[in-house]
């Protein structure tokens, strides 16, 4: 009953406001109404506005969200990586050292040397270099000096032996080479 009553009451309502309206344009109240439809246009253009500014960020932030998202993916997969060649870098070391030592079994070596190579492909393949450090001169972000040594002939600042061998990923350093250099 209470629903009757207050719809009834709503219907009431709204004939009133439109026979309002009606009347006013009878009256010739027209630029009134024309001008209240013009401020309802310019808040509802207004509203669409900003909802096209926020619309627009939302796009923004997410196409930042998924460079961000994607660079730290990469970023890991490449710390990964390097963990486990820095690993396999000290198992190649041990293998160089192992061929450098005297053995009477040839079989035994030459499956050493297989095992080595294998190591060697596998560093190619993940784009691992070893650097060079012949003949050139010290360079603080290649190289890890661990002992300064006077050589006569020698000119001042130039690798005159590698005490570990230093490798490259890419154009970046895996690791450092530790070597002798000259007073």
């Amino acid at each position: 009953m209470t629903d009757n009553k207050n719809l009834e009451d709503n219907i009431e309502e709204v004939l009133e406001e439109r026979t309002e309206d009606i009347e006013d344009v009878q009256e010739g109240n027209v630029e009134d109404l024309h001008e209240e439809v013009e401020e309802e246009n310019v808040a509802q253009e207004g509203e669409m506005d900003s909802l096209k500014n926020n619309l627009l960020r939302l796009q923004a932030d997410f196409i930042n969200y998924k460079r961000r998202t994607e660079q730290e993916r990469k970023d890991y997969i490449e710390l990964g990586t390097k963990k486990v060649l820095m690993d396999l870098l000290n198992i190649i070391d041990n293998f160089e050292r192992a061929l450098g030592s005297e053995t009477e079994d040839r079989k035994y070596k030459e499956g050493v040397e297989l095992i080595y190579k294998q190591m060697i492909d596998l560093l190619g393949r993940n784009n691992v270099k070893e650097m060079q450090t012949e003949n050139i001169k010290f360079d603080p972000n290649l190289h890890h000096a661990v002992l300064v040594e006077e050589k006569e002939g020698v000119e001042e600042g130039m690798i005159i032996d590698v005490l570990q061998k230093g490798y490259l990923i890419g154009e970046k350093v895996l690791r450092p080479a530790m070597v002798k250099v000259s007073k």
